[in-house]
């Protein structure tokens, strides 16, 4: 094999380029990416890219240098149109590619407001590029208002960020309570109470009915029939697959793009990794929005691309940044049945069972908690809920089956 392209210059991108190089393969690689920059981190965008903490060459993942040093081609500012699987080549800006080996790591992209309840209106942003962070960055002004859309961790992460640097933030969230799809009620409760505590007004249990304004969002009308002010407005209500360029080729879809547990699509010269793809899981099938999983399927792709490389098993991990508090989650918490709360100090966490077997712990700045949890889950054990609920008790002292 001599010719891989990459298509999607992200964290998976890169993540399978630099492994190939690392594990000794010798032919050509290219990267191709839309967007005008090089690989860059996406999760402080929404926190310290927005605050100022970061500026844009530290959101590189890695400098120019390394493409050079490492013979890795980046094609910047490219849109692959189509892929011929026949012929063996992508279509890009017009000409085309050859590929021995093709790798799609096109990740996703946020949900959007359809225009008939305002979504095309000025100052209404999402938050997933480098281009919508610095679109949005002279908004963050003290005194301003903004309306947020979603009550999950985008936008509960744009709160914070908003609060902290005085704004008059409202979230709106449309199910009965924020992070009802991917945490239990407790994790919820901790939360609304941490932004209430900040000054941000919370709106559950009521959906949006349309954006106001004629040309530049003025406010927001909701269900209920409230009417909020704004000066810009944040739409976070999840991500979707970027998965249409291999639908368009004819690759099976999913949930995203379908692979194996090796990475491989339904063309055994086409490879997927990353927010794109779905993948088998414990006799289900997942996709994981997360740069640990980025970064570990594109690795694991690139080993079997290599001859090797075994079924990839991720080791399933999360977090989350608000005011001064870090999130950590380990596991999944899908079909829990049960969650035991445990207190020590100043840490919390959450811990989820299904049939009396952990499956997810939510760690609220408690690493000790979130890398115990996280080791035994990996290893399949699990501690007795109620050892867990016991005041004091060291969870190295544990037992565990």
């Amino acid at each position: 094999m001599k010719r891989l392209v990459i298509v999607g210059a992200g964290q998976a991108g890169l993540s399978t380029a630099a492994r190939l190089r690392s594990q000794g393969f010798d032919g050509a690689i290219t990267i191709l990416g839309e967007e005008p920059s090089l690989p860059y981190q996406r999760p402080p965008l929404s926190k310290k890219y927005l605050t100022g903490e970061y500026d844009a060459e530290r959101l590189l993942l890695r400098a120019e240098s390394f493409y050079r040093d490492q013979e890795i081609a980046v094609r910047i500012g490219t849109r692959v149109a189509g892929i011929d699987r026949a012929a063996k080549h992508v279509e890009a800006n017009g000409g085309a590619i050859a590929y021995d080996c093709l790798v799609l790591t096109t990740g996703a992209r946020p949900r959007t407001l359809p225009a008939h309840l305002g979504g095309e209106l000025e100052r209404v942003y999402s938050m997933r590029s480098l281009a919508d962070a610095d679109a949005m960055a002279p908004e963050f002004v003290s005194g301003r208002r903004v309306v947020i859309i979603g009550g999950g961790y985008v936008g509960l992460e744009a709160a914070a960020v908003a609060a902290s640097r005085g704004l008059r933030v409202t979230l709106v969230e449309a199910s009965s309570r924020i992070l009802q799809r991917v945490a239990a009620p407790q994790t919820s409760d901790y939360f609304r109470a941490l932004h209430e505590d900040h000054g941000v007004t919370l709106i559950e249990g009521v959906g949006l009915d349309r954006l106001l304004g004629d040309h530049a969002v003025a406010g927001a009308r909701l269900l209920d029939g409230r009417e909020i002010g704004a000066d810009f407005v944040l739409v976070g209500i999840g991500v979707q697959p970027n998965a249409e360029l291999a639908e368009r080729s004819g690759l099976h879809s999913d949930n995203g793009i379908e692979v194996d547990a090796f990475g491989r699509t339904s063309d055994p010269a086409v490879f997927a990794a990353g927010d794109c793809c779905s993948f088998p899981y414990k006799g289900r099938r997942i996709r994981l929005e997360s740069v640990p999983n980025a970064i570990a399927q594109a690795e694991a792709v690139a080993d079997v691309i290599l001859g090797g490389g075994e079924a990839y098993i991720p080791d399933i991990w999360f977090w989350s940044d608000q005011y001064d508090v870090k999130m950590q989650i380990a596991g999944l918490n899908t079909g829990y049945d049960s969650v035991v709360g445990r207190r020590d100090g100043e840490t919390r966490s959450f811990w989820y069972y299904q049939n009396e077997r952990l499956i997810a712990v939510d760690a609220l700045n408690d690493a000790r908690s979130f890398m115990t949890a996280r080791r035994w889950l990996k290893a399949g054990l699990s501690p007795r809920s109620d050892d867990i609920a016991t005041p004091g008790s060291p969870l190295s002292a544990l037992g565990v089956t």
